[in-house]
Formats: structure tokens, C-alpha cells, sequence
């Protein structure tokens, strides 16, 4: 049977707020920011770290964390690019990146599932080992020079939107549709709550589990293919540091460490908010090293208010 779900958090119009705030105030500082362009450019931006924040949504959302997500953009490029390199079509390509993560997901999530290792242990160690042999393969050198068939994920565009843009949406709404619309959202969210229950009510806790790191893998695979068509070049650096922005992001949407409480939609606005202070920042000249403490200052200070006005909603 399918279930509909509401999201029952409180926090996603302060988020709403605090987007709207963020926004206004950049706006009248530099009215160049709120130009039709920079916002696009800004939703462009956002598609990156936002379809890594998608599938860490799920992840965490069963009570784990993927911390090798930016290892498994740099592999699934480089999967495609060869494959692009050695004159496979380009749907072909694709399929290899996409291969690529998913099959690396799959690993971190039996790792987690089957062996029980701590999924921070575990991804941990496939961070380490994907970046190794994106280097061992490539000699640390990128894989440039590709047709435009291949870069069009990156480079092209439909109705005055770029393609990542596009992409985000649609990656976004099937994992929508399945967490939210589906059965299987009751299960993962029932594997965060209570791995115990879950057990008891006939999940398929490891099935589940893994099916999350698997999704977490495609979702960097497609950022994978659209950084190396936008830039035309695979490297094996690519993705450095994106995990850190994921988890902020969905961390910062109201998703619980704990597993079991979050959303989708709190997650995109969380990762909104990230993208356009750092936009902001850039716009406005700030220095790089002051830009880190302002952004860490405002994320606090939006979660301690979110998180009370939450209480307050509740009590």
C-alpha cells in the first residue's frame, strides 16, 4: 500500500525564512546578486553538492554517513571518460559512470549491512581507496578532450535552465517519490528509528541499507558526469571536499543524526542557503579565511533558532 506523509518538521519555514533573509539582504548590498543570471548560476552551483546532499539525506536517515561520496565522483568521471576515451557512445558512457558508483555504493553498503562495520569506518575506508585508485589509474593526470554527446549533461541546457539544474529536479523527485510516496520511506526511516523494530516488523534491515549507499552512489556517479562535461576534463581530485558540504546541507535541513527524522525538502533549502551565502561572499569581496568563520557563525546560529522554535512548535 502506498503511503502519503506530509513532513511533520516544524523547522522548514524558518529554513524558508532564513533563505528568504539571506537572500533579501545579499539583494541590497549588491542588487547585481539577485539578477536573473546569478540566481540561475546559484541553482547551477547548487545542483553539484545538492544531488550528494539527496542521496546523504538517505543515508543518514537510516542512522549512517557516507564519507566517500567525493572519492566516488572523482572514480564514476573517470569510468565514463574512459569509456568516452576508448569511443564507446556516449549513453554507454554514462551507464559506465553510473555503473561505477553504484557498484561502489553497493560495497560500502553490504560493508555496513552485511559485516556490520560502522558506516564512518567503512566509507571511510573507500575514501581512501577510491581517490588511491583514481590516481593509480589515471597517474594523477586528467582525461580531457571529449565530444560535445558526452559533455551535454554538463554543458547544455532546456527551457533557459541548465541541464544540472534539470537533472537535480528529476533525481530529486524520483527520490521524493520513493521516500515520501512509497513503502520503502517507512522502512528506511524505521531502520534510523529502531533497527530492533524494524527487524520485528518483517524489514529487510541489510536489504534496505544497502539500497541507500547504492543510491548515495549513483547520486555522485551523475555529479561526476556533470563536472567532467562542464569542464571537460576528469580528474582524479574531483569531488574533494564535497562531502563536507552534503552533510552540512542536510544537517543543516533538519535531518537527525540519529536517523529516522528528516526531509528532502529541508535538505534542498539547507543546501540553498550554503550556496548562496558562499555566492554572497564571493560577490562581496569576502576574504576567503573570514568567509569560512561567517559561515560557520550564521549555520549555528540557524540551527539553535530552528531548533527552538521546533521545541516551541512541539510543546
Amino acid at each position: 500500500m502506498i503511503m502519503r506523509r506530509t513532513p511533520s518538521s516544524s523547522r522548514l519555514p524558518v529554513l524558508l525564512a532564513i533563505l528568504v533573509g539571506i537572500v533579501a539582504l545579499l539583494g541590497w548590498h549588491e542588487p547585481r546578486f539577485i539578477e536573473i543570471n546569478n540566481l540561475i548560476n546559484i541553482l547551477r552551483q547548487s545542483s553539484m553538492v545538492g544531488l550528494i546532499a539527496l542521496g546523504m539525506t538517505l543515508v543518514i536517515l537510516t542512522g549512517g554517513i557516507d564519507l566517500s561520496v567525493g572519492s566516488l565522483v572523482a572514480v564514476s568521471a573517470l569510468a565514463g571518460a574512459g569509456a568516452a576515451r576508448a569511443g564507446v557512445t556516449f549513453p554507454l558512457c554514462w551507464g559506465a559512470a553510473l555503473a561505477a558508483g553504484a557498484l561502489l555504493g553497493m560495497v560500502n553498503g553490504l560493508g555496513v549491512a552485511r559485516l556490520r562495520l560502522p558506516p564512518f569506518i567503512m566509507t571511510l575506508g573507500m575514501m581512501g581507496f577510491a581517490r588511491g585508485l583514481a590516481f593509480m589509474v589515471t597517474g594523477g593526470k586528467p582525461l580531457t578532450g571529449f565530444d560535445a554527446s558526452f559533455r551535454w549533461l554538463g554543458i547544455g541546457g532546456w527551457m533557459g535552465l541548465p541541464l544540472p539544474i534539470w537533472v537535480f529536479g528529476g533525481f530529486f523527485l524520483v527520490v521524493w517519490v520513493l521516500l515520501e510516496l512509497m513503502p520503502w520511506g517507512d522502512q528506511v526511516r524505521s531502520v534510523g528509528s529502531s533497527p530492533r523494530a524494524a527487524w520485528g516488523s518483517g524489514v529487510n534491515v541489510p536489504g534496505v541499507t544497502a539500497q541507500v549507499y547504492v543510491l548515495c552512489g549513483v547520486a555522485s556517479a551523475l555529479v561526476g558526469l556533470l563536472l567532467a562535461g562542464r569542464i571537460d576534463s576528469a580528474q582524479p581530485t574531483a569531488g574533494v571536499g564535497y562531502e563536507f558540504g552534503a552533510i552540512a546541507g542536510v544537517v543543516f535541513g533538519g535531518t537527525s543524526f540519529s536517523g529516522g527524522r528528516g526531509s528532502l525538502v529541508g535538505t534542498v533549502i539547507g543546501v540553498l542557503i550554503m550556496t548562496v551565502l558562499e555566492s554572497g561572499m564571493n560577490m562581496l569581496n569576502v576574504n576567503p579565511f573570514a568567509e569560512q568563520v561567517v559561515k560557520g557563525v550564521v549555520i549555528a546560529a540557524a540551527l539553535v533558532l530552528y531548533g527552538r522554535t521546533g521545541q516551541a512548535l512541539r510543546g
